[in-house]
């Protein structure tokens, strides 16, 4: 073997995607933003009924986007109203509306089981023309923008040994000095874990005797794990300098 061959090769440097970052930031958004699949929904039905119609008492297409339009609107404020904590209450939930959809589609097909039923299905047709359904989507579209605009204004920065709290419209600064920072994470909704991937957050610092808790926060998972590499990094980085001292 050479000499050239036994030197060994130069370790590699980390990348920086592996790197701790140094600030993490902790949005809290209040539960509105759970309604994005209305305004999805309502964007869709207006550009259908633009291009293939309007409504009017003929027109099942129509009547069709009101009926999937309401359907939405109803799981998802549902979905806002009540906490789904465990998937055994999301399965029970998917099941009790199988059922319910399942027995208005044996009426409408099989009238003869409930005549007086299936005759009050044939009159329900709802109808809304698109002008209604931009409208209610320029509506719902104000007030998300407006959100995004307002949370700006109030939200927390994770620092090493340091919580900064981001509040009002003069940028007012508050400092939480937090040692030895301990987190908890929470997911009390499947359902809004499914849509935002959100949860609770609770930061307990040592020097404080309340805990700090942030609801809704997007991508919990994610921002727990750069928290916890954060600490974890500041940690190491402490007991190396001890060990040098």
């Amino acid at each position: 073997m050479t000499e050239a061959s036994q030197v060994d090769p130069a370790p590699k440097r980390p990348k920086r995607s592996e790197e701790p970052p140094k600030s993490i930031l902790l949005v809290p958004y209040p539960k509105i933003v759970f309604l994005y699949p209305i305004l999805l929904v309502s964007l869709v039905a207006a550009i259908v009924l633009s291009f293939l119609g309007n409504a009017d008492a003929t027109n099942r297409l129509a009547a069709m986007v009101s009926v999937v339009f309401l359907g939405v609107t109803a799981v998802n404020l549902v979905i806002l109203a009540f906490d789904f904590p465990r998937t055994t209450s999301l399965t029970l939930f998917f099941f009790i509306a199988a059922l319910v959809m399942g027995f208005v589609l044996l009426v409408v097909y099989y009238p003869e089981v409930l005549p007086a039923l299936a005759h009050v299905l044939e009159r329900f047709r709802p109808f809304a023309n698109a002008t209604f359904y931009w409208t209610f989507a320029g509506i719902l579209a104000l007030i998300f923008l407006a959100v995004m605009v307002v949370v700006r204004f109030d939200y927390w920065e994770v620092r090493p040994n340091e919580l900064l709290h981001h509040h009002g419209f003069l940028s007012n600064l508050e400092r939480v000095y937090a040692p030895n920072l301990r987190i908890d994470k929470e997911i009390s909704d499947v359902f809004e874990y499914f849509l935002l991937r959100s949860g609770r957050l609770i930061l307990q610092p040592s020097s404080e005797r309340r805990a700090i808790i942030l609801d809704n926060i997007p991508f919990i998972s994610q921002k727990e794990e750069l928290i916890t590499r954060m600490l974890g990094a500041l940690q190491v980085e402490v007991r190396h300098d001890n060990e040098n001292h």
